[in-house]
């Protein structure tokens, strides 16, 4: 039997939003491992945030690609359920 391979999960965050503390806690209550990257920290965060989703708000998060952005928790549960 072959295990899955781990997807590559990347959550893009402005630190004062409340959806972005909201998704990142879903992601740790999954215990799904992820990366939490800080929109507000350096120009290139931002920019690769604003190409994934083509726009500014947050949260976005990508996993291997497939690309949700501007969610609640409902959304991101949706999403997860809905991945390949």
């Amino acid at each position: 039997m072959t295990s899955q391979p781990q997807k590559r999960v990347r959550l893009f965050v402005k630190p004062y939003c409340g959806w972005c503390h909201e998704a990142q806690d879903w992601l740790e209550e999954q215990e799904i491992p992820h990366e939490v990257i800080d929109v507000t920290a350096t120009a290139s965060a931002w920019n690769e945030m604003k190409t994934l989703s083509g726009q500014t708000s947050a949260p976005v998060i990508d996993v291997d690609g497939e690309i949700l952005a501007d969610f609640g928790v409902d959304e991101l549960e949706i999403f997860w359920k809905q991945l390949p």
